[in-house]
């Protein structure tokens, strides 16, 4: 597709849809939306602009659409896949002004939000109604952010991912108009399901401007406990036992030895260094939790754990888990002259343990440090690479081993992708993961976005 640069023209057009100040062409705006928390290289927009409303949304893709300008929406920028990196220019759509909470009806056990809402700050506000919002991607996620890529965190093996959570979407598609999909019901049957269409889509069918989003009550107790194995592999077995005997979990992380090594350089939180599960239950009483917690220690020793400390309170528990969100950003800091890639894969649980064994084997063998930390509980493994910037050798080495993972994945029945999206990285894994499947996506494509202006150079 031939996409047309920003003319003054254009630029003129589109001052004069929105106010002086949330308009801008200024470098240190552009170097700001040109990447994001991925490995992948920047990509300049040509223009950014701060939308306050649907109508204002409207405006500009119809203008955008009939001068084949492309348009990336962007959220808060901590994706991982390059998702909102625009790269064919054009204009980024920041939503950070359209942040409101638009609604909270308790009873119903919904919100009405605008996609800028950061999901940390809905929850801050739920907490008064005894409620909260599950999906939990650790970074300060937007909504719309979220929703773009079926987001998920240390909670989905018993709260589930975004598209759970989803209930009415407004869009705006890429020609100007405005369509509402879904229904406040708890269930519908009419029609086709253009809600797990669109979230998960990155952007590339429309723009969400407003969703409805279904809640859940806040658990009533919590208890958290630590796992210590002497070697990956029976942490595995652990996890595996763990769901098989329908313990629950409302957490299971799995990190690496060198996942608690950092944390406790980093945080001071002095754990045996050795491959270790975070798991935290919720419940209505501490009965209930003692039962789960002792019947988890169980498993967790038939396993070969070494160390099970359980009954942590929500102190400890917050410390921890504290510890567990900061991760990605403390494997940053710890190599300031490098990259990380971050690969991001899913298995069925059967094949958990086959997985994150593949992923010690195969960074073993490159004499590469290998960060691999896992919401495990539903077989998602993040392995995290460090490469020199610039260093070629390095960064043929990481691309081997992520060519290597997605293979072993695929060939278990799993992903390319569990929760971080398609993006840039994942393109190529789309034909042999969905196979014929991918054409009648490239068909709804066209039907959504005949001219693909919407987030070009992602997913296909």
């Amino acid at each position: 597709m031939n996409y047309n640069r920003l003319t003054s023209k254009h630029k003129n057009s589109l001052r004069e849809m929105v106010s002086k100040d949330r308009f801008s062409t200024g470098e240190s705006n552009l170097n700001l939306h040109s990447k994001d928390q991925s490995h992948h290289p920047p990509s300049m927009p040509e223009a950014v602009i701060w939308p306050v409303d649907r109508f204002e949304v409207s405006e500009i893709l119809k203008y955008a659409n009939k001068n084949l300008i492309p348009i990336t929406g962007w959220g808060s920028g901590s994706s991982l896949e390059g998702n909102p990196i625009p790269v064919r220019g054009g204009i980024v759509l920041d939503f950070s002004q359209m942040n409101r909470i638009i609604d909270i009806r308790e009873k119903d056990f919904q919100a009405d939000v605008e996609p800028g809402v950061i999901y940390q700050d809905l929850n801050e506000k739920l907490k008064y109604s005894g409620l909260f919002f599950p999906p939990d991607p650790g970074a300060r996620a937007t909504i719309g952010g979220i929703i773009a890529n079926n987001s998920s965190g240390t909670r989905t093996v018993h709260y589930g991912s975004a598209k759970d959570y989803v209930m009415r979407l407004s869009v705006v598609l890429a020609d100007g108009s405005y369509i509402k999909t879904g229904t406040r019901a708890s269930k519908t049957s009419s029609g086709y399901d253009l809600i797990h269409l669109l979230v998960g889509s990155e952007g590339t069918l429309g723009i969400v401007v407003e969703a409805t989003l279904k809640l859940t009550g806040l658990p009533q107790e919590l208890s958290a406990a630590i796992a210590t194995f002497p070697n990956i592999t029976d942490a595995g077995k652990a996890v595996y036992q763990i769901r098989r005997y329908g313990l629950d979990p409302a957490a299971l992380e799995l990190l690496s030895t060198e996942c608690i090594e950092l944390i406790n350089n980093k945080k001071g939180l002095g754990l045996t260094a050795a491959p270790t599960l975070f798991i935290e239950f919720h419940g209505p009483s501490v009965t209930y939790l003692s039962e789960a917690l002792k019947m988890a220690q169980e498993i967790c020793n038939d396993s070969g754990c070494t160390e099970f400390r359980s009954g942590l309170g929500r102190d400890e528990r917050d410390r921890l888990f504290e510890a567990r969100h900061e991760l990605a950003e403390m494997i940053f800091q710890n190599h300031p002259d490098c990259n990380v890639q971050i690969l991001d894969v899913a298995v069925p649980i059967t094949g958990y343990t086959s997985m994150i064994s593949k992923a010690r084997e195969i960074t073993d063998a490159a004499g590469l440090t290998g960060y691999a930390l896992s919401h495990a509980g539903d077989g998602n493994i993040h392995l995290c690479l460090a490469g020199k910037k610039g260093n070629r050798k390095d960064w043929d080495l990481i691309d081997k081993i992520s060519h290597e993972m997605v293979a072993e994945a695929l060939s278990l029945g799993g992903t390319a992708t569990g929760e971080h999206g398609v993006g840039i990285g994942k393109k190529q894994y789309m034909a042999d993961e969905h196979g014929d499947s991918l054409e009648w996506m490239k068909k709804i494509k066209k039907l959504f976005d005949p001219n693909h202006i919407l987030n070009p150079g992602k997913m296909f």
